[in-house]
Formats: structure tokens, sequence, C-alpha cells
């Protein structure tokens, strides 16, 4: 088995907590004219992106992936000491001289809503992560990144001869119509919740039934779990018990790390899929997409515990 590259945003994610719901504050007769202000009751950093949450699960679950992105030289030296401990390895990340590593500015809501704005910051650069120079990868995941970069990036997973993740999430509206296909054309697992997946329907015309002919499809429902979708089959993924909804930002990530992990490590698709649910049940459970911790004995018990059954011993787990 060769390497699993990962591409997408590394950012610092600015979290607030607005313990109201953000329905209550807009009128659906006035959206014309959105005027809102939210009291927050915190504000936290954390290290967070896509491509970084990615990897930050998929080294507690013993992969040793390749972050694929760009950053800020500045600013990202303590965040990328903080990933390589995790197990990620950086060496492959861009780093640029005159311009920060992007930051988001989340505020979420007691239902669990999220309303981000952000700034791209070093990430506008990354179509100058050259996947083509990278030895030994299998596998790239091609996640919310500058439009051109993704652009790229699916080309060169395809050059590579490596299965294509794809999970545009967030960036979505941003694509043009010939990468968004691209991605879906050439793709041998398409991730996203429910609403960025009807995003996609909407914009192609490919609904998940057309796509799981060709490709697995992986959907989140948020509180209802999730289902994954091969040929004419359709798992449904239950999500796994949780002490404490603390932080929903990165369950998403966290989710494809682990599903991802679990696949190339033997599980079946249900197990894969279960495995995602846990890992997200661990990130939701602290601040920040990476304030999780996890050993493989601390896993495998509570998978067993979540569902049932244990995780199969040949899905393999430590480094």
């Amino acid at each position: 088995m060769g390497r699993i590259a990962v591409t997408g945003s590394v950012a610092f994610d600015t979290i607030m907590l607005f313990r109201g719901r953000f329905a209550d504050h807009i009128l659906p007769e006035k959206t014309h004219l959105i005027n809102l202000s939210f009291q927050v009751d915190s504000l936290e950093r954390h290290n967070g992106g896509t491509a970084a949450n990615v990897c930050y699960t998929l080294a507690l679950l013993g992969q040793r992936p390749l972050l694929c992105a760009a950053v800020g030289a500045a600013d990202f030296n303590e965040y990328g000491v903080a990933l390589e401990a995790a197990g990620v390895d950086t060496s492959r990340a861009l780093r640029s001289d005159d311009v920060g590593t992007a930051a988001g500015f989340i505020t979420t809501d007691l239902a669990d809503n999220q309303i981000t704005a952000f700034y791209s910051g070093a990430m506008a650069r990354a179509a100058g992560v050259d996947l083509s120079r990278i030895d030994d990868v299998d596998m790239v995941v091609v996640g919310a990144d500058a439009p051109d970069a993704m652009s790229l990036h699916i080309k060169q997973c395809h050059e590579l001869g490596a299965r294509l993740v794809f999970a545009p999430a967030q960036q979505i509206p941003s694509l043009d119509d010939a990468t968004l296909r691209a991605g879906l054309d050439g793709a041998w697992l398409v991730a996203g919740n429910d609403y960025e997946l009807e995003m996609i329907r909407g914009r192609t015309g490919v609904a998940v039934e057309a796509l799981r002919k060709r490709c697995l499809v992986a959907v989140t429902r948020g509180a209802e779990g999730s289902r994954i979708h091969t040929g004419g089959t359709v798992v449904s993924v239950p999500i796994a018990p949780i002490s404490e909804l603390v932080d929903p930002t990165g369950a998403g990530d966290a989710y494809l790390a682990a599903l991802l992990a679990g696949l190339r490590s033997g599980a079946t698709v249900k197990d894969a899929g279960r495995m995602g649910a846990l890992a997200a049940a661990y990130c939701v459970e602290r601040r920040g997409p990476q304030g999780h911790v996890f050993d493989a004995h601390a896993f495998r018990t509570r998978y067993a515990g979540a569902f049932g059954v244990e995780l199969p011993q040949r899905v393999r787990l430590a480094a």
C-alpha cells in the first residue's frame, strides 16, 4: 500500500458559540437586506483547516498522511510541530514567506448550525503544491481549497494513477462546472453532507443515485448518521453515542478520515462507516477540530460499546 496525500485548507479557526438559534433572528421576508449581530458566549482559536483536520485523525488511526497544502512560513511553525508530533508528514507543505496561513471565523448556534467567514491567505497559492513530484502515493484527497489548486490536483491524481477522494465541501459554489464534473467523473469516493450533495446535484444534475453506479458516495446527515452508497447497496450508519456535544467543528473531516483509514486497513464499508461515526463523536466532544485524542485500544473499546460488536482485528489501527 502506498501513502495518502491530503490536499485542502490549513487554517487557524476562531470558533465562537452563540447560545441561541440563527433561525430565530432571520426574517424570511427580509432576506434582501440582512443586518445581524450575535452576542457570542465564547471565543477560542484552534488549529484547523480541512486538509490538516483529515490528516490529524488519519494519523491517530495509524496512517502516515502527507499534508499537501499551502501555509504561511512565519505562523505555521508551531502548528506544524504539533501535526508532526501527531504523526502527520508536513514536509510537502508549501510555505509562503510573505503571507500568513488561512483563517476561519466560525459561529455555531445551539442547533449546530454554523456561519463561517474565511480568509484564504496562503491557501490562494495552493496550486503551487505539485503532487507529481511525490512518489508512492496511491490515494489523493482533494478537499476544499483554492479552486485552481483543486482543478490541478484532480488532474495530477489521475496522472499518478491514484484513487481520488473528492470532498469539495464549502468550495462547491466556487468551482467551475468543468472542475466539479472532473472531480465527480474521476472519483473513487465522493464525500459530503446531504446539503453539499444536493448542491452538487443542483449544479451538475448528477444525483447520488447516479454517482453510486461508478464510485462510493458517503453522505453525512448530522444527528441522523450517514449513508454510504456503493453500487446498488446503501449502508446506513448510525451516530456513535457521545458524552456531551461541545463543538461540531471538524466532525465531517474526522468522519472522512476514519472512513478512509478503515477502508485502507481492510474494513468493510459498514465497519469503516462506523469508524467514521466514532471519530466524529470523539471530535464533537472537544473544542476545536483537532482537540480529540485516542489510541487504538481506546478506539476499539469504545467502538464495541457504541455498536455492540467488536471492530475486526484485521483492521489495523496502529502505525
